[in-house]
């Protein structure tokens, strides 16, 4: 799951992003964009909507179900709002909920999710401010063995990095991905992985 960076420059962005999918309908896309006016937000949805319809590849929207009924695509829930179960009976049949975890507690809340994303499990590459501390290997490790869904790992995520993880569904990433020379190499081989971390994904579930 390559989530969005909006800081950088929209072309720059869509071309990466154009790059990774690329790759096949296991990589799918997170909108997040906390910073923007709905109106910016819906028409950056709805770009990313006709990109992954087009290829195939799933869309998650973050933190607005408006925004991701609007424009078909699956929803994700920032750990400090509303549930899945709580969500669920807005969303029409086959939509997916992921949602965020970063504790014990936070994973108990998670029932009724299709995904997790848990983090940070390393330093995050895209947010140099954040000093919470990291879960490494062992900590996502328990983490994810305690959710009702399967977890991908985010935060700070090379493949080289990916290859230490254990019970890993998938890997979310940003810059990764993104700031990449070769965005479509960095997906392939984080998928390539799946499979050896974890379960690794279904056809339902995007890697």
């Amino acid at each position: 799951m390559v989530i969005t960076d909006w800081r950088l420059p929209r072309e720059r962005l869509l071309t990466a992003l154009e790059r990774a999918l690329e790759v096949g309908p296991q990589v799918a896309v997170q909108h997040r964009h906390p910073e923007a006016p709905t109106r910016q937000f819906l028409e950056e949805a709805r770009l990313l909507a006709e990109l992954c319809r087009a290829r195939g590849n799933p869309l998650f929207v973050n933190g607005r179900l408006d925004v991701a009924l609007l424009v078909g695509a699956h929803l994700h829930l920032p750990a400090a709002g509303l549930t899945p179960a709580g969500i669920r009976p807005h969303l029409p049949p086959g939509r997916q909920v992921s949602v965020a975890v970063h504790d014990e507690q936070e994973a108990r809340r998670a029932q009724g999710a299709n995904l997790a994303l848990v983090s940070p499990v390393f330093s995050p590459g895209s947010k140099p401010e954040d000093t919470r501390p990291t879960l490494g290997p062992e900590g996502f490790r328990k983490l994810a063995a305690a959710l009702p869904c399967p977890a991908l790992a985010l935060g700070g995520l090379t493949p080289e990095r990916a290859s230490l993880l254990t019970g890993a569904a998938g890997f979310a990433v940003i810059s990764a991905v993104l700031e990449a020379e070769d965005p479509a190499a960095v997906a392939r081989a984080l998928c390539g992985l799946c499979a050896v971390s974890g379960r690794g994904p279904t056809e339902h579930e995007p890697g």
